[in-house]
Parts: C-alpha cells; sequence; structure tokens
C-alpha cells in the first residue's frame, strides 16, 4: 500500500486534511506520487499544482514538499499545501 497526505494550511493553522492511498503495486513510484497529488488536490477543489524545482528536490530528500502559492496559476486562499509520503511499501 502507498499513502500519501496532503494539508492545507493557513496562518499556521490546519484548514484541510486528505490521505490517498494507492493499491496497484503496478504503477512505478513517480506514478503514484502523480496519482496522489491529483486524488488530493481534486478533494480540495483545487488546480494540480505545479512543480517547481525546488519542489522537486525537497521530495526527493524528504520524501515530501510545500506547495506555495508560486506553484498555482489560480488565487488560492491558503499558505501552502504540504504533500508528503505516509507509507511505501516494496515489493
Amino acid at each position: 500500500m502507498f499513502r500519501m497526505c496532503g494539508r492545507l494550511v493557513k496562518s499556521n493553522k490546519l484548514l484541510k486534511e486528505h490521505i490517498a492511498v494507492i493499491d496497484d503495486f503496478s504503477l512505478t513510484r513517480t506514478k503514484k506520487v502523480y496519482a496522489c497529488l491529483d486524488e488530493i488536490a481534486y478533494a480540495f477543489d483545487l488546480e494540480k499544482p505545479i512543480w517547481l524545482e525546488s519542489n522537486k528536490k525537497d521530495f526527493i530528500r524528504r520524501a515530501g514538499t510545500r506547495f506555495t502559492k508560486d506553484s498555482f496559476i489560480e488565487e488560492v486562499d491558503f499558505d501552502y499545501l504540504d504533500f508528503h509520503v505516509i507509507e511505501e511499501d516494496f515489493i
């Protein structure tokens, strides 16, 4: 099972949280990450954020990243979207 958590935060307060779960072991880790991000964006009624170079480096380094307002084309009403891996099974 592959699980990721998405959290919307504004002024250091949690606005929303969603856990995305992928049970398809045939997918690569990258495809699982993108599928989870799609599910979380849909659950929060957001467009998909743009992966900036800083997001990519941060995700590689710590299996998570924060998407700030710079990662979204439309105006957003939160400070950042925290996105990180909770559980990762290797088969």
